[in-house]
């Protein structure tokens, strides 16, 4: 055997194996292409059973079909994207490829796929490799970090990876943790490109018409293999930078309250604060309608840079061993400033007198004009910065002809990190005339009564400054061994040691400018009014000047006529400067300090196996993985560092089995036992405690893991070169599902210290109240179901004349429906009431019912062009607050098109457009009503470039 085909059969090996898949992909391109054409038998061939050509991809039809006969040869449920060409990735964001795949749903932030869902399940349940290597990339996502399991495909540049692999059943011989899928991410192959040097490069230059600013985006591949076939080396880099904007409106939820007078009927006995509440029917119907918290138009600017490296370094010096060496880092930055003009209801209602109010048949208070109303502006902004540093290690070798190993080992490290996040407001506490209008819910009219670009008018009378950090860090040792028993039956059998560790962070600087009376907390130069004070005298900040404020203009938000479009809004270098913010002494923040560490070990057995039984040919395997998770958790309670260590074990049995009735139709069946672990924030024996809306969260260390029985059926069939039609039913019985658990209590009943109540928030000053403390915690439910079908047709049109026959297309629609039990707040029914516990069944967080994806596209030798378009359905995405029944995301539809020419060989240009419909972030609260939470769109973005092979 020659030392290229020794690549194809390691290549292939591995790939199986589940340990990478750009080389398998890469070979075998001209291979599938071929088996199409010829219409072979379908039955599992690896690359080292037949020759192979020395073929690297370089069109997109030529992708699809070495995907689809990626697709072909396994026997599990298994999807793939393979790269055009050397550091040509079909789409710009890796999450936005991943949605082409039936199934997958991608969640979007600043107009960017970041995590994806898969059959209905969200991020955390997904696991994710580089390289063969379990890890975990966090970024940001609105005003936090990521402190889950889930994965951020925005952290890196989509130029770097050569292809995915999405598996969608289990194997014993797959990593364990997955729910949804096992998502492989590959960086290339240096012994699967031509001998001698090879050097790719691309500029492009990306332009927003939101933001009006053009951005870069670099990228380069120089890999050299040796004529012998021994040696590869590949450097590869990709550098981006694009400023985004956000434009919209928020209402933050919509809340009951009861105010402090209603088209001039009293509520209470005493004006603005203090007394008791008097009942009628204005003041009870106002109490009882639900109003928005905090009505507010802005804009979000997003400053993102990426940079990413990769190295391979591989050696074959014989048939029988090979080793890789593969490294990657990537660096990605953030900046995110937003300015907010808002009137602050949100446990302010007591001192509000409603006029007018009008009511529409969801219980919303649509539309009224509010006086004596808490007018505030704000100012944010956020620096952040993601590294993620992995290195990784294979061996390949064949001990004989018939027995052969891999060793997989490395590591890999997650740091984001959050230095600035700072908030300075200014307000107006007895602003006049103020009205809103939500008739039309995503658009409303948002109206100043008085003026909000007199700075006499404002007082600053908040600071604010979060830092926090979350690292992730894996390592891995795995060893897989192989034995081809007889021909046609393979024992697999392999160990596997990772080690998995998250930390996070948070603090505060935060601070009310005035607490109940005395003077101010930050200069020490004012005397505070006592918090029951009211009217143009109260003193509740410092005074603002011109040189602490600057103008804002609303511009693309889409807002309607008489919507208020200037405001005054603070200076952060100024304010933060005046203030000293940056010189306060930082607080820890309680419920973002906590910990989790697991240890994994255990094996597996596989039995691998293909043959015929009365004449149908079939491909199976069967197996069980067992693992065992030693797990420690830590947090703040009560002050104090708490740490809570537990252990528990898994065998997980897994089967799949292809049948091939004819030799371009396969039939798939597979079951399994699958497991993720518990969500890392609820793992904290700790607590956190939000003093806006009276609530306490407490993690459980206890929790057990998701665990799940998964059955899938597959039809498939291959009717033309490069084409399939395709149909799976998947099932899923979730027998442990974490709930969360409210009782009602007093602060003290938790045991906490009252320096934790966050010092801006209502309960600092008045920590317990009458309707007590919503007290949550999870824990382990009873489970939930998951069922779906999936629907794909791919084909190119080679059966139309002449330049019709340049085109192809690909279509997918996925349906699911699940059911799970989960503990809910609804609305108050009696004035000033709590919120009505109660069991509400729905489908589970992040599901879709419906997805569609479409793709059309035109390939010859000079020209190529392509349209997509993606549909999701609306989902819930968690649970909500203040009386609203779960909150999530609306319906999507984003469309992109893209344009090449080749001008030589070595030479092409191209004109992308993503998000051609500029289309909205529709978010919303309470399932039924289906309230304004968040309206904002991102603007199309142009992409006009050039890429040159050498």
């Amino acid at each position: 055997m020659n030392v290229r085909n020794q690549q194809d059969k390691f290549a292939a090996r591995r790939w199986l194996a589940g340990a990478s898949f750009a080389a398998m992909a890469l070979t075998l391109s001209t291979g599938a292409l071929a088996q199409d054409s010829t219409q072979a038998d379908a039955a599992p061939q690896t690359a080292a059973e037949g020759e192979v050509a020395d073929i690297v991809v370089t069109g997109f039809r030529q992708s699809l079909g070495a995907a689809i006969n990626l697709k072909r040869q396994t026997v599990g449920s298994v999807d793939a994207i393979v790269a055009e060409d050397i550091a040509k990735f079909p789409d710009q964001n890796l999450a936005e490829s991943l949605q082409r795949i039936p199934g997958i749903s991608i969640q979007r932030d600043g107009g960017e796929g970041r995590a994806i869902t898969v059959r209905g399940l969200g991020a955390q349940f997904t696991r994710v490799r580089v390289n063969g290597l379990e890890t975990v990339a966090t970024s940001t996502d609105g005003a936090s970090s990521n402190r889950d399991r889930a994965f951020d495909f925005n952290v890196f540049a989509s130029e770097l990876f050569s292809s995915l692999v999405v598996h969608k059943t289990a194997e014993a011989s797959l990593d364990e943790g997955s729910l949804g899928a096992v998502v492989d991410l590959n960086t290339g192959n240096p012994l699967a490109g031509k001998s001698g040097f090879t050097f790719v490069g691309s500029a492009t230059g990306s332009y927003n018409d939101l933001s009006k600013k053009w951005g870069p985006r670099l990228a380069g591949l120089l890999s050299w293999k040796s004529p012998d076939g021994q040696w590869g080396v590949a450097l590869s880099a990709a550098y981006s930078k694009l400023d985004t904007l956000q434009m919209g409106n928020n209402t933050v939820r919509w809340s009951q309250a009861r105010f402090d007078s209603v088209d001039g009927t009293r509520c209470f006995t005493a004006p603005n604060s203090g007394g008791s509440y008097i009942p009628s029917a204005a003041c009870d119907e106002a109490a009882l309608a639900f109003h928005p918290r905090i009505p507010r138009y802005g804009e979000i600017a997003q400053e993102r840079e990426r940079l990413g490296v990769t190295g391979s370094i591989q050696w074959a010096p014989s048939d029988a061993t090979k080793v890789s060496i593969d490294g990657l880092f990537s660096r990605f930055r953030e900046t995110r400033e937003e300015k907010w003009g808002e009137v602050l209801l949100r446990s302010n209602e007591r001192s509000i007198d409603v006029v007018n109010p009008v009511y529409d048949s969801n219980n919303n208070m649509v539309s009224a004009t509010l006086n004596d109303a808490w007018v505030r502006t704000e100012h944010y902004l956020r620096k952040s910065q993601t590294k993620f540093y992995q290195l990784g290690a294979t061996w390949d070798q064949d001990v004989s002809d018939s027995l052969r190993f891999t060793l997989l080992g490395g590591f890999s490290k997650s740091d984001a990190s959050i230095p600035v996040e700072t908030t300075l407001v200014f307000d107006d506490r007895d602003a006049q005339g103020y009205s809103y209008d939500y008739s039309n819910m995503r658009r409303p009219v948002l109206t100043f009564g008085t003026s909000v670009t007199d700075p006499a008018n404002f007082q600053l009378a908040e600071i604010r400054d979060r830092p926090s950090s979350t690292v992730n860090k894996f390592r891995t040792a795995q060893l897989r061994t192989e034995w081809d028993v007889t021909d046609g039956f393979t024992v697999k059998a392999g160990a596997v040691y990772r080690r998995f560790s998250f930390d996070t962070e948070g603090f505060t600087r935060d601070t009310v400018v005035c607490g109940n009376g005395g003077v101010d907390r930050v200069l020490g130069t004012v005397n505070c009014s006592p918090s029951s004070a009211f009217g143009p005298g109260a003193i509740y900040g410092l005074p603002v000047t011109s040189a602490l404020a600057e103008l804002y203009t609303l511009k693309g938000a889409n807002a309607p006529a008489g919507t208020t479009t200037q405001w005054l809004v603070p200076n952060l270098a100024a304010g933060t400067d005046y203030t000293n913010l940056y010189e306060r002494a930082l607080a820890v923040d309680a419920g973002n300090t906590r910990g989790v560490v697991e240890k994994t070990t255990g094996g597996y057995i596989q039995f691998d196996a293909k043959g015929d039984i009365f004449g149908l040919e079939y491909a199976a395997n069967a197996g069980i993985r067992y693992v065992k998770t030693d797990q420690s958790s830590t947090g703040l309670n009560n002050g104090q560092l708490v740490g809570v260590s537990r252990s528990y074990e898994d065998w997980l049995p897994a089967a799949n089995i292809a049948f091939f009735p004819h030799r371009d139709i396969i039939i798939r069946a597979s079951v399994a036992d699958v497991m993720t672990r518990p969500s890392l924030g609820n793992l904290t024996p700790g607590g956190s405690v939000d003093g806006f809306n009276y609530r306490v969260s407490f993690g459980n260390p206890y929790l057990n893991p998701f665990r799940a029985t998964a059955y899938d059926l597959a039809f498939e069939w291959y009717f033309a070169p490069q084409s399939v039609f395709s149909v799976a039913a998947f099932k899923k019985d979730v027998q442990s599902f974490p709930i969360s658990q409210t009782i009602t209590g007093t602060f003290a009943s938790t045991g906490l210290p009252l320096s934790v109540i966050p010092p801006s928030s209502p309960a600092a000053i008045q920590p317990e109240r009458a309707e007590g403390w919503a007290i949550s915690t999870i824990v382990n439910g009873t489970g939930a179901s998951l069922k779906g079908i999936e629907l794909s047709v791919q084909a190119p049109f080679t059966f139309l004349p002449g330049f019709l026959s340049h085109f192809g297309g690909i279509v997918n629609a996925t349906f699911v429906d699940s059911s799970a039990d989960y503990t809910v707040s609804g609305p108050a029914i009696v004035p000033g009431g709590g919120n009505i516990a109660a069991v509400r069944n729905a489908t589970l967080f992040g599901l879709s019912k419906r997805a569609f994806n479409g793709t059309l596209y035109y390939e010859d030798e000079k020209f190529s062009a392509r349209v997509s378009a993606s549909y999701r359905s609306k989902y819930i995405d968690q649970n909500s607050g203040t009386g609203n029944v779960f909150e999530g995301y609306n319906s999507t539809i984003n469309v992109d098109a893209s344009v090449r020419y080749k001008l030589t060989d070595w030479i092409e240009l191209s004109l992308e457009g993503i998000n051609l419909t500029d289309d909205y972030r529709d978010r919303y609260t309470d399932l039924d009503a289906n309230r304004n939470y968040e309206q904002l769109h991102f603007g199309r973005t142009i992409q006009l470039g050039a890429r040159f092979k050498l």
